[in-house]
């Protein structure tokens, strides 16, 4: 870009000057206010740097725009909603247990209790209340509100909660493996698209040492840690994989280590390749085997669960959690 990013732009297209700066590349430094305002883009230095503001600007709206709209990000906004969508359904959920033990003696603490509540609500003729009621106005066919019916209302809105979840997990388990096919098959999808949410896309997640991966998640412990008030993170959401849950707790860090390891090289490989490579299955499932196989006893767990995040604080593991070579492989691993 020897003639500078301004060279056939219009000066009042703050647009096509986003492209060139976005496009081109300058091979040296040169004086380019001077060669604006020689080629006629601006009529002083002043105005040649309010026109490159402009178009700075606009590409810097353009690129996060694009990034936004990437795959990699809609899985991540799609497990953030489903997990607030479960925790949401979870905190209601209970509200209704409490309020059904004050009104009827009884009470079950999931979303199943609340699905038993609606289905009695319906065979019972109890209108439940809707969002839009409030605790003095009449119910749609004019007769006021009960304290039946507004429970049934809330344990609805659960159920509606909790299959919303069950619709965006669907979304993030097609999403996720179709961005990034390689740590789905490792993590399975759903912690996969957590490992993106925590790292901030795809392109972070590959660019990280296998030894922040293993503790992505259990960024208070590792906090506390440094100032002194914990031991050290063994393992942070990864934890809920059944490869590091299903193995002895004195073997979790050294689980936790080669997952860590594996999930990194398959970040690398999604982002810069974007191939399908079995064979890091087959060696994460050869690496857990023998971890699982010391001493006593062996773990036979296999795949990968979503279940809530660790703390990271593990005191039975053996093993510290710095990084990994830049290779992402643990020590031992093959």
């Amino acid at each position: 870009m020897s003639e500078g990013w301004f060279a056939g732009v219009e000066p009042d297209d703050p647009e096509a000057g986003a492209a060139a700066i976005r496009d081109g590349r300058a091979d040296a430094p040169a004086d380019w206010p001077g060669l604006a305002v020689e080629a006629g883009f601006a009529d002083d230095s002043r105005e040649y740097y309010a026109r490159l503001r402009a178009a700075a600007i606009e590409a810097a709206r353009t690129a996060a725009a694009e990034r936004e709209r990437a795959d990699d990000r809609q899985a991540i906004h799609a497990v953030r909603a489903m997990d607030d969508a479960e925790r949401t359904a979870n905190e209601l959920a209970e509200r209704v247990a409490e309020w059904s033990a004050s009104r009827y003696g009884e009470s079950g603490t999931d979303v199943e209790y609340c699905r038993e509540l609606v289905r009695r609500a319906d065979a019972g003729g109890v209108a439940a209340e809707g969002p839009d009621a409030s605790a003095t106005a009449p119910t749609a066919d004019g007769t006021p509100p009960t304290a039946d019916g507004a429970l049934a209302g809330l344990a609805a809105r659960v159920v509606e909660l909790d299959a919303e979840a069950d619709r965006l997990r669907a979304f993030v388990e097609h999403t996720a493996g179709a961005v990034a096919p390689n740590l789905a098959a490792l993590a399975g999808p759903v912690l996969g698209a957590r490992l993106l949410a925590l790292a901030g896309s795809l392109e972070s997640l590959a660019k990280k040492p296998s030894g922040t991966i293993q503790v992505l998640g259990a960024e208070e412990a590792l906090f506390a840690h440094l100032r002194g008030a914990a031991p050290s993170p063994k393992h942070g959401v990864v934890y809920t994989h059944e490869y590091v849950r299903s193995t002895r707790p004195e073997e979790r860090g050294s689980a936790a280590r080669a997952l860590a390891g594996k999930l990194a090289i398959a970040a690398r490989i999604d982002y810069y390749a974007g191939d399908r490579r079995p064979a890091l299955e087959r060696e994460l499932d050869e690496r857990i085997a023998r971890i699982q196989a010391r001493g006593d006893g062996s773990g036979g767990g296999t795949g990968a669960t979503d279940g809530p995040e660790s703390n990271g604080n593990d005191e039975g593991d053996g093993d510290d959690s710095g990084d990994r070579p830049a290779d992402g492989r643990p020590p031992g691993d093959g």
